[in-house]
């Protein structure tokens, strides 16, 4: 009856329960939810933003204003705003810093767009813009970056710490920057030309001031747990054999549902007196290969701590696998499973070992070793959070010199990049005709606010300051000029050393063009109810008696899936 008159029965795709939206309303919530969040975090930007505490369960707090570490600890609900999420950590494990940068350029690109999607022009036009807006602005990017690769190796190191100071001006030990990008470049040069990251270690130790931190050339870490007879131990050696061993050293008791059959005590005596066999033929094998200092990444027991006491050997057990493979590297050691025929080669040296008092907390130290290709950061700090965030601050300044070590060129920070960069954007916009030119406007116009939030974050008239800037860049003659902090005005900063490798800008524009892309194509999102039991019968349609039951669909129908 109902297909003589012309109606079509409605079809039922989805679960009843599933929520469902579509279309502009989608996108603009989706730009919304994203705005809110950048809204949370922009204030960290630059050297006078704000810190945020971020409170898990009870007592895990934790400050910050590293954007990456923020936005890992926000516990964030909308689907599409943890796209933001993970262009900052991209970034940060990319190249180490600008991580509150590309969350905050994705977020007034987001801005910049929501006009155009409420006055119904297609998304597409604006993706298809900005991504071309973007590789505008990374060829102009590379044709200004300075190139350093032929400068010599002094001012390669004055270059690296200028980088490195500028990573550490935003943050909680900006008063310490020169003392730490010294440090930083330092343990950089102590590496291999692949620059291993995990080849640096680390060490907080809480107590003193920034100032008592110093670089290790070589390797440090806590001392390990340790058993009876570790105090009768030597805690200095001069120019040690060390092992390294992946191997237990302890006596293990039998599993609970072990069953042995004997027939008389001489037997079981003979089984207790195999297992003590074989733990001595392991620490004998060790004591012959000439080893002075015993490290496993497994437990050493209190068997073999006093056996090796016994013979003047340093011993330590669970040691970490990171700390494990720093001391392989600079003392040229081999890791073991076996005891069994260990020859000189696989035995590491180095020209000092010593256990030393550092704070509250005692440290073994392997130093002056031969194939050193690693280092390690001793930091001190008064509070348990201030030497956290100081570790944060040290690790982005470290990728930071890496990155620049590497790639050789660098361009001015301070807002400076992203306004020569608008100012080429408008000038190209004026040749295009039709919608393109607005878009890429609108791109143009989005950059400006990292100096914009720059000079709000430093309590500056954000408008007088951008106003000076456009009027610098439009003479032509002031490609450098930037937010100046300290004097509350603009200057030239690539003569005040505020420098960065061009690589962190060019990821920032790229990592934030693509998040406002991904989220500009999402039209539609379907959530599905929690899962219940299927009823009986199939699902008819909610127009008449000719709907298709749960899950399938005619020809022509286009099915949905959420997840």
């Amino acid at each position: 009856m109902q297909s003589q008159m012309g109606f079509q029965p409605t079809i039922l795709l989805l679960k009843e329960g599933t929520e469902e939206s579509q279309g502009r309303s989608q996108i603009l919530s989706n730009i919304n939810a994203c705005v809110a969040l950048v809204d949370t975090v922009k204030t960290t930007l630059g050297p006078r933003g704000m810190d945020k505490m971020v409170i898990k369960g009870k007592d895990q707090v934790t400050i910050s204003n590293d954007g990456a570490t923020v936005m890992k600890l926000l516990d964030i609900v909308h689907p599409a705003a943890k796209s933001l999420v993970d262009i900052s950590l991209s970034q940060d494990a990319e190249v180490g810093d600008g991580t509150t940068s590309v969350v905050v350029l994705a977020g007034e690109l987001l801005k910049q767009a929501k006009p155009f999607v409420e006055d119904g022009l297609h998304t597409q036009n604006i993706i298809k813009g900005y991504q071309k807006a973007c590789q505008l602005a990374k060829k102009h990017l590379t044709d200004i970056q300075v190139d350093v690769s032929n400068k010599s190796e002094e001012e390669k190191r004055q270059l690296l710490e200028k980088c490195a100071a500028t990573a550490l001006n935003s943050k909680l030990v900006s008063s310490h920057r020169d003392f730490f990008a010294k440090m930083v470049v330092d343990a950089v040069f102590h590496l291999d030309d692949d620059l291993t990251l995990n080849l640096i270690g680390i060490k907080k130790e809480n107590g003193g001031s920034l100032g008592d931190s110093y670089l290790v050339d070589g390797v440090a870490f806590k001392k390990t747990f340790s058993y009876a007879g570790f105090e009768q131990q030597p805690k200095k050696f001069v120019n040690p054999k060390i092992i390294a061993l992946n191997i237990e050293l302890e006596l293990k008791s039998e599993k609970e549902n072990a069953e042995i059959r004997i027939e008389n005590p001489e037997q079981y005596q003979s089984i207790v007196d195999a297992e003590w066999t074989i733990i001595y033929d392991k620490l004998d094998r060790i004591v012959q290969s000439g080893a002075n200092i015993v490290l496993s990444r497994l437990a050493i027991g209190d068997l073999a701590t006093q056996y090796f006491a016994d013979r003047n050997i340093f011993c330590a057990g669970r040691v970490t696998d990171d700390d494990l493979r720093r001391v392989c590297k600079a003392t040229g050691a081999q890791v073991q499973t076996t005891v069994s025929n260990v020859i000189p080669s696989v035995l590491g040296s180095c020209g000092l070992f010593e256990e030393r008092q550092v704070g509250g907390a005692r440290y073994n130290f392997f130093l002056e070793a031969e194939h050193s290709k690693t280092a390690t950061i001793l930091l001190r700090g008064g509070g348990e959070h201030f030497v956290d965030e100081a570790e944060r601050s040290i690790h982005d300044a470290i990728m930071i010199t890496r990155r620049a070590k590497k790639h050789h060129s660098i361009v001015a920070g301070g807002g400076a990049v992203e306004m020569e960069v608008s100012k080429y954007l408008r000038e190209h916009a004026r040749g295009i005709s039709g919608k393109q030119q607005m878009i890429i406007n609108a791109f143009a116009k989005a950059l400006e606010i990292i100096p914009r939030q720059l000079a709000d974050n430093a309590g500056l008239d954000s408008t007088d300051i951008l106003n000076k800037l456009r009027q610098r860049h439009a003479q032509g003659n002031g490609k450098w000029f930037g937010v100046d902090i300290v004097n509350d005005g603009i200057c030239d900063t690539f003569e005040t050393f505020v420098w960065e490798p061009t690589l962190v800008r060019l990821n920032c524009f790229e990592a934030a063009t693509e998040a406002t892309c991904l989220i500009l194509s999402v039209d539609e999102t379907v959530r599905n109810a929690q899962s219940e039991a299927p009823q009986a019968g199939p699902q008819m349609g909610r127009g008449g008696r000719g709907g298709l039951p749960r899950g399938m669909a005619g020809r022509g129908v286009r099915a949905m899936r959420g997840r």
